[in-house]
């Protein structure tokens, strides 16, 4: 019994700190979806006239996709972190942001468009290469405002 009694005072100090990680680890899983869910929450609190105040909208581009025979013309909307950022986005919407949707649309295959999933995929790696080329603020979002693809 004497030799036993180590062992056993090890195995319920093991069990004991294995359930405290696991508490632990759940309480920050818990505290990042309340983080979460209150931010978007926060984004869905704006009245028509702060969403107007924060978004842009890209008229029609036409340009050819990866396999050259298809076309697409589109239109986009994007809405900005702030009034500051849309200022700046406006000023260099049509000679940085429009070329770079140019040269995303070539290196993108109609297939990849084809479902929603596509083309949300595509949406957020355009929001990512904006947002580099963004001197101020921040793109939240851009989404198609308008969108066909046709084969030639």
């Amino acid at each position: 019994m004497k030799k036993m009694m180590p062992w056993l005072a090890t195995m319920l100090l093991a069990i004991t700190l294995i359930v405290v990680v696991v508490f632990v680890f759940m309480q920050g899983q818990n505290k990042n979806d309340d983080t979460h869910t209150a931010a978007a929450s926060e984004e869905k609190k704006m009245t028509a006239d702060e969403i107007v105040e924060v978004s842009s909208e890209l008229g029609e581009i036409k340009t050819n996709l990866a396999d050259t025979d298809h076309v697409v013309v589109v239109s986009f909307s994007f809405k900005l972190s702030d009034k500051v950022a849309k200022e700046d986005f406006e000023k260099i919407k049509e000679i940085t942001v429009k070329p770079i949707i140019i040269q995303t649309f070539a290196d993108t295959k109609s297939e990849e468009l084809a479902t929603a999933k596509g083309r949300v995929q595509f949406n957020e790696r355009l929001t990512g290469l904006i947002n580099e080329a963004l001197p101020e603020g921040k793109l939240s979002s851009t989404s198609f405002s308008a969108f066909v693809i046709a084969q030639m």
